[in-house]
């Protein structure tokens, strides 16, 4: 009988999705006395048939800003009943690319879930921010209505939303890493 390896399974870490704590990226303390920066990023997952994936790890990173002893810059969430995950953190800014490009300001995030033998790997990018039009990893995505599965939509002041579609119609454009 076959043993799963690493690549197929969250394995013994996946305890650590039930910790709300690695939700808050701001848990050590980032973002001081004013919370001007502090966002909420969150969505819902489903699969193919647009039913909630509700035992999903997602993970997110972020270059912008910098990672500190109290700003980790990563940070997990499982997805609850109804397949949503919620992450709290600090609004990134442009990051350096190759060349003179600036990259736009965004979020990576790996999916883990049932029947995934490797995560899927995409971008959060952030709705109305001028610098999408020339982001050099948007821009590679030439359909317009594909690019628009990796813009999140200001839900409210400071609470950003972003779908994720495992397959099908509007699937979420995943990446190769």
């Amino acid at each position: 009988m076959p043993v799963a390896t690493a690549s197929q399974t969250i394995g013994p870490f996946w305890h650590l999705i039930e910790d709300p704590d690695w939700a808050d990226l701001l848990r050590f303390g980032a973002g001081g006395d004013t919370l001007e920066d502090t966002i909420v990023l969150t969505g819902v997952v489903t699969d193919g048939a647009g039913q909630p994936v509700t035992d999903a790890a997602i993970e997110i990173w972020q270059t912008s800003p910098a990672t500190t002893d109290i700003f980790p810059g990563y940070g997990r969430s499982s997805t609850d009943a109804t397949g949503r995950f919620h992450f709290r953190t600090l609004m990134p800014g442009p990051v350096a690319s190759l060349g003179n490009a600036q990259q736009a300001p965004h979020v990576a995030i790996a999916i883990f879930a049932r029947g995934l033998l490797t995560g899927l790997t995409t971008r959060l990018y952030f709705e109305g921010e001028p610098l999408n039009e020339t982001d050099p990893v948007l821009s590679l995505i030439e359909d317009p209505a594909r690019r628009r599965t990796l813009i999140a939509h200001a839900a409210s002041p400071r609470v950003w939303t972003l779908d994720i579609r495992l397959q099908g119609d509007n699937e979420t454009v995943f990446m190769e890493l």
